[in-house]
């Protein structure tokens, strides 16, 4: 153990109440996504702009996932309180911003200063538990961490459904102000750390590329395919942008004092590979969550409150199977234990492949369940062992590495699977005359609601439904893809583990 961590666990007396902070903190990102989707066809009624809507989130998730990096590396150089209660009070003023707009374009911007906070918190307060608990506590409470994307998942809509019909949408945002107060109260009373003071050497230049990078590969990747052309002067003019200033970034890092990125972990077999697994796993949730309500929703013809149970049931089995991952890993290893999470990862897209209109949402939730399993067994086992295999001194940005890397698999997977869903709807169209009929893929949208449904002539209805039955298939073989893919990975794992402490 390093000198720092000996000391810091000699002056933190009640972790309990850390950890409670902690969860706060992450509760209150978490639940951001959840809350908010409910919220989204409210805020669209009052301030119009539905061109816009995926904006909302997409400026979120930008923001969030170009600074998650940034932020790990601060905490390593001036330590996790005052850099997370930086990020809180950022992602604050976005929330009470974000209650104040008038027009869809300023919702828009306050959403990139409340992502700009977010970095923030999800990697420091993952950080934070590595810090102040051993290994072995680590396992166990890693798993409560996870049980707080649980919590938010179920809660969040009901809360958000709440405040839009009793109180105002506005509300969606407001709700953050004491729970994020609350966790800076908590973190300056209950944390003390003891941070070697030094005069540090910070990477500007690195940060800046970095961020450049990013932002232009996630604009490239929400916007192409779906607003422009891949081949449009936008889509390649910004991609060769990323590219350029991702070697430049490289090259900076090299050379740098106190890089921003220290590529030394990537030589880490387990953190590599954990952080590969997390890219494609990544992939595979954003595929099962953005796709799944439109199914049971416009082939199955279920209610909309149907559809989110579907997906509820991941958000059951991961916070179960997180809690039982920190068991596992101290009785059979990361290794096994990650072989689990990737079985249940397979297991639950075989139920996809296989999911017909006619199995109904049972069968739906319980692919969805099974993927949560592999979900909670995976991710809780590639964080503390990566937290196990480096240095107080680099935890904070393998932890965020390992983050930013999911992050990217959703943005990836949102594009790569979204253009696969509109390729596999216009084909099947194409095929069944729809040019005759004057068809197009916004056709499909009828589907998803009751009332227009109804009225679609019979055959028109099967057609749309088989398009869409057809097309989400293709979806659920690709999610399958990867998740062999992430299997295949976990299998690489060393069958040794190595341990910084």
């Amino acid at each position: 153990m390093g000198q720092a961590e000996q000391k810091m666990n000699k002056r933190v007396t009640k972790r309990s109440f850390v950890l409670a902070t902690v969860m706060l903190a992450m509760f209150m990102g978490a639940v951001e996504g959840t809350i908010v989707s409910t919220a989204m066809p409210a805020i669209v009624g009052d301030l119009g702009g539905f061109a816009l809507y995926s904006w909302v989130f997409s400026a979120y998730l930008l923001m969030n996932a170009v600074t998650v990096l940034i932020y790990g590396k601060l905490s390593d150089l001036f330590g996790r309180k005052p850099i997370l209660t930086f990020g809180i009070i950022v992602f604050l003023i976005g929330s009470i911003l974000s209650g104040t707009a008038e027009t869809m374009e300023m919702l828009i911007l306050y959403r990139f200063i409340q992502g700009f906070g977010a970095g923030a918190v999800m990697p420091i307060a993952t950080t934070i538990v590595g810090d102040i608990y051993s290994r072995e506590e680590r396992a166990k409470i890693q798993g409560y961490l996870s049980s707080v994307w649980g919590i938010s998942a179920v809660s969040g809509p009901a809360l958000g459904g709440l405040l839009v019909e009793y109180a105002s949408w506005r509300y969606v945002f407001w709700i953050n102000v004491p729970l994020g107060i609350l966790a800076i109260a908590g973190l300056w009373l209950y944390l003390h750390e003891d941070i070697e003071k030094k005069k540090h050497k910070i990477d500007y230049p690195g940060a800046v590329l970095l961020t450049v990078a990013i932002s232009s590969l996630m604009i490239v990747l929400v916007e192409a395919g779906a607003n422009w052309a891949w081949t449009s002067p936008k889509t390649i003019g910004l991609t060769g942008l990323s590219v350029l200033t991702l070697i430049l970034f490289i090259l900076q890092e090299r050379r740098a004092e106190e890089p921003m990125m220290p590529f030394n972990i990537w030589r880490e077999r387990s953190i590599f590979i954990a952080n590969m697994t997390s890219l494609t796993t990544g992939v595979m949730l954003i595929g099962i969550s953005s796709f799944l309500p439109a199914f049971v929703q416009g082939v199955m013809e279920r209610s909309p409150i149907v559809a989110g149970f579907t997906l509820t049931a991941m958000s059951i089995g991961w916070p179960i199977a997180a809690a039982v991952s920190g068991r596992l890993l101290l009785s059979i290893g990361y290794r096994k234990t990650s072989l689990f999470g990737g079985a249940a990862l397979i297991l639950g897209s075989i139920l996809f492949v296989t999911l017909k209109p006619e199995a109904g949402p049972l069968w739906a939730a319980a692919g969805s369940f099974f993927v949560g399993v592999g979900m909670g067994l995976t991710s809780t086992a590639f964080i503390v062992s990566i937290q196990s295999t480096v240095a107080w001194q680099q935890r904070g940005i393998a932890t965020a590495a390992n983050m930013f890397m999911r992050n990217l698999g959703n943005t990836v997977g949102a594009a790569l699977l979204g253009g696969v869903l509109n390729s596999s709807i216009l084909s099947y169209m194409k095929k069944n005359g729809a040019e005759e009929q004057d068809l197009t893929i916004d056709t499909a949208n009828v589907l998803l609601n009751e009332s227009e449904r109804m009225k679609l002539p019979a055959e028109l209805k099967t057609m749309l439904q088989d398009a869409l039955t057809n097309a989400l298939h293709s979806v659920y073989i690709v999610v399958f893809i990867f998740a062999i893919i992430s299997l295949l990975f976990i299998l690489f794992l060393p069958k040794k583990e190595k341990t910084a402490e």
